[in-house]
């Protein structure tokens, strides 16, 4: 379960037609740049005509699973610590100066990168990037803003007991993957609250390279014109660091966090395909049939006709080394163990084939999917990124497009009939503890 958790369903109702009106059409996208610049970070770039905003995801290596577990938080506290000045300008000039510019930005921490985010007007490209840059290379990093952002942390750390959905599926995660890549990307509370400004500079100084870092953009700009900009702003910026591996086994099995609640919320994990792996894209289309909206197996079988629970989806996660499913339940402690049943044997199920309409559904499903990507150019920009990322190269939406009309149903029907799930990881959160369901999709 890489980066991203899961989303709930939602309840709308409406009839969904069983192929698209038109193919995808992605005329006003042109093909997408991939620039190797001076410093050894990478520029993809892909212009879209028509727009007059452009997005950048700057992926750089400092991400949860590049720490040692006595750092397992320096990334969290960095994500803020950056934007508190940077190059000749304190926290309130920087921030002044992109406000100036209509700079959106954001950071967040993922398993594999620190990424930073923006979205502006084309035009305010040129002036932005340079106040990007000093953030990356020159920031300042001041020791009177870390207590600030070290409350900041915690706060999000302890945010964690307040939202069970999200904490179970973070849970999960701790379990089904190997460390470090089984990092939720908050940072441990010791590390937090022991870390000095020392500690952050040299982290940064250390794990801030080029080499892997990643500058993904969408929308309104020229790839050339930016790669030459970068070459200048980024100019002395060097260095390398070991990507992370793997530091032991995942832990698997069962876990149960006991609390005396309303709700029971409910989360499973197998292993699924990686990205590069030629069946992904099978894979995302049996889990479309699974779990791709309200004519979907599980809200259909369990919801509706059962009344199990007032949520419930799946999602696949293909990373660059590893992929997941992962699967969500809330329901009440009075019946949570038929939900936990249910819902494995669905997943089980899948084995047995599926019918034309639904795979007529999870093709359109897909295929609409990609149409609203790539009306936003945040979204294109993240998913160039990770493509680069995850697969060595991007894609573009046509590319996409093609790869979900070539796969037929028998060729999805003969990929399930050998697909096999193996022992899923368990996660729940609630008052009651559950037992293992009957259905083979999960043992102990």
């Amino acid at each position: 379960m890489p980066d991203g958790l899961m989303v709930r369903i939602s309840a709308r109702r409406g009839r969904v037609p069983d192929r698209p009106p038109h193919p995808i059409s992605c005329a006003t996208v042109s093909s997408i740049e991939t620039i190797q610049l001076d410093c050894g970070a990478t520029l993809v770039f892909e212009p879209i005509r028509g727009v007059a905003s452009v997005a950048l995801n700057w992926l750089l290596p400092p991400g949860s699973a590049s720490e040692t577990d006595g750092d397992d938080g320096l990334a969290a506290v960095l994500s803020e610590l950056i934007f508190r000045g940077a190059g000749d300008l304190d926290s309130r000039g920087h921030s002044d100066a992109m406000d100036r510019l209509g700079v959106q930005r954001s950071s967040h921490v993922t398993t594999h990168h620190l990424r930073l985010g923006a979205t502006l007007v084309g035009r305010k490209l040129p002036e932005t990037l340079p106040l990007l840059a000093d953030m990356i290379l020159r920031p300042a990093l001041p020791e009177t803003a870390l207590d600030a952002v070290r409350s900041l942390c915690l706060q999000s750390l302890d945010s964690l007991d307040d939202d069970p959905q999200y904490l179970v599926m973070l849970r999960l995660r701790e379990r089904h993957q190997a460390p470090p890549f089984n990092r939720h990307g908050f940072g441990r509370r010791d590390v937090l609250e022991r870390c000095a400004i020392d500690d952050l500079r040299r982290s940064w100084a250390r794990r801030c390279v080029p080499e892997g870092s990643i500058l993904a953009g969408a929308g309104a700009g020229d790839p050339a014109a930016v790669a030459v900009q970068l070459n200048t702003v980024l100019a002395g910026w060097s260095g390398r660091c070991e990507p992370p591996t793997e530091t032991g086994s995942s832990s698997r099995g069962w876990v149960h966090v006991s609390r005396e609640t309303a709700q029971m919320h409910i989360g499973m994990a197998w292993d699924a395909p990686r990205e590069a792996d030629p069946h992904s894209m099978l894979e995302r289309l049996a889990v479309a049939v699974l779990s791709g909206g309200t004519s979907a197996r599980l809200f259909t079988e369990v919801r509706q006709k059962r009344s199990l629970c007032y949520s419930v989806g799946a999602s696949y996660s293909a990373g660059r080394d590893t992929g997941t499913v992962s699967l969500y339940a809330g329901t009440t402690p009075q019946r949570a163990q038929e939900t936990l049943d249910v819902c494995a044997e669905q997943v089980e199920h899948l084995r047995e084939g599926v019918g034309p309409d639904e795979f007529a559904r999870a093709q359109v499903g897909l295929k609409s999917q990609l149409i609203m990507q790539g009306e936003s150019s945040a979204a294109r920009a993240a998913a160039i990124g990770n493509d680069h990322f995850r697969i060595g190269r991007t894609r573009t939406l046509d590319e996409l497009a093609g790869a979900i009309d070539s796969i037929t149903l028998d060729q999805l029907n003969a990929y399930l009939g050998q697909r096999e799930f193996g022992t899923a990881t368990v996660a729940s959160i609630g008052p009651v503890e559950l037992a293992v369901p009957a259905a083979r999709a999960v043992e102990q």
